[in-house]
């Protein structure tokens, strides 16, 4: 089958996959066992499930979606850990039970980037294999 302009060049992907982006956090599937409070600009709660949690960011599990770029202080706690930092609320998607939202952590000092990995990573080595 002959190959078409678009499928060769210098950018293709033929030989195998793209590497992983150098210095990406490890994220951790929560699957909804750790509770999140979030603070809304207008002082309103809102409470979802932690479904997925890196160092950078993760996703949600709500009742009803939040408005993209929505800036939220989100809070929850992970092991012996309190976790309170800012995030930027993502373009929701539809799950089968509710909304998965993502989010992104804004302005997270290195220290507190730093003890959240180690949070992450203690709460792993916790839980049992499945």
């Amino acid at each position: 089958m002959p190959q078409t302009p678009e499928s060769v060049g210098p950018n293709s992907c033929s030989a195998g996959p793209a590497p992983q982006e150098p210095g990406r956090p490890f994220r951790v599937k929560l699957r909804g066992s750790v509770l999140a409070l979030m603070r809304l600009p207008n002082r309103c709660e809102v409470r979802g499930k932690l479904h997925q949690l890196s160092t950078t960011g993760g996703l949600l599990n709500l009742e009803m979606p939040l408005d993209e770029k929505l800036e939220v202080e989100l809070v929850f706690q992970l092991g012996e850990a309190t976790i309170r930092e800012k995030a930027e609320i993502m373009f929701p998607m539809w799950a089968t039970q509710g909304w998965i939202q993502p989010f992104r952590f804004i302005d997270v000092p290195e220290a507190r980037k730093r003890a959240l990995q180690t949070s992450l990573l203690s709460f792993v080595q916790r839980q049992p294999a499945s």
